[in-house]
């Protein structure tokens, strides 16, 4: 798999995921979080669409920018924290449905794309 592909399907959980967020926030809060801490309010479906809207910019900029291995190392160690918030958020205070817990599948989805994408540019950049 080469270094840009790996980008490219990394974006590509960033707009699937985050796109449900921007576009159906309703439908997101009421799949993917118990019902113990749902909340339909304005507001909540507000912020998840506008984490939505984060998480789509984020995937658009990883289409158009190129990657260096060193920007899949940071991007595959800014990751880990997120494996600690799944974990939390679905085991000891459970807030995310297993439909919720799609991010971590993401996440571990991403971890492996940066691997491939780090050892693809890299292995690229010693060509160059």
């Amino acid at each position: 798999m080469s270094a840009r592909t790996a980008q490219f399907m990394i974006a590509a959980v960033f707009l699937v995921l985050g796109g449900w967020c921007l576009f159906a926030p309703a439908s997101v809060i009421e799949l993917a979080i118990t019902e113990a801490y749902r909340d339909s309010a304005y507001l909540t479906r507000f912020t998840m669409a506008c984490f939505g809207a984060q998480a789509v910019l984020f995937g658009v900029m990883a289409l158009v920018t190129r990657w260096s291995a060193a920007s899949f190392a940071v991007f595959a160690a800014a990751l880990l924290p997120f494996f600690a918030f799944n974990y939390w958020f679905h085991y000891e205070v459970p807030v995310l449905t297993s439909i919720g817990m799609l991010d971590f599948v993401g996440n571990v989805t991403m971890l492996a794309l940066a691997v491939l994408g780090w050892r693809a540019a890299r292995g690229g950049e010693a060509r160059a």
